[in-house]
């Protein structure tokens, strides 16, 4: 299980775009193989970094108000929100190194 806390459609604006600082949104649902994959690559990623980004993971079967609004249409799908803003959009399984490459400006 993920380390990552979930976030709904009801707790999204409190969680994510009230958030202080960088925030990534995994949009994953349970049936996603990729989605499986990326998971414990970013939980390590939040390990090490906790203190400059938050993790989220928003399921995008049991939250599609969210998914919609962000319009994801294929997942995995990871958006960083700064002061309320998408401000990085990752799409697809990678590697750790690719991802925290696309996170650089956030925990460089």
């Amino acid at each position: 299980m993920s380390t990552a806390p979930a976030v709904t459609d009801a707790t999204f604006a409190a969680q994510v775009l009230a958030s202080s600082k960088p925030v990534l949104v995994d949009f994953w649902a349970e049936w996603c193989g990729p989605c499986r994959a990326v998971g414990p690559i970013l939980d390590q990623i939040l390990l090490e970094n906790g203190d400059k980004i938050d993790i989220v993971k928003l399921n995008v079967d049991e939250n599609p108000q969210t998914a919609a609004l962000y319009q994801i249409t294929s997942i995995p799908a990871m958006k960083v929100f700064q002061n309320g803003e998408v401000v990085k959009t990752i799409i697809g399984a990678k590697p750790k190194p690719a991802i925290e490459a696309d996170l650089a400006a956030f925990i460089g």
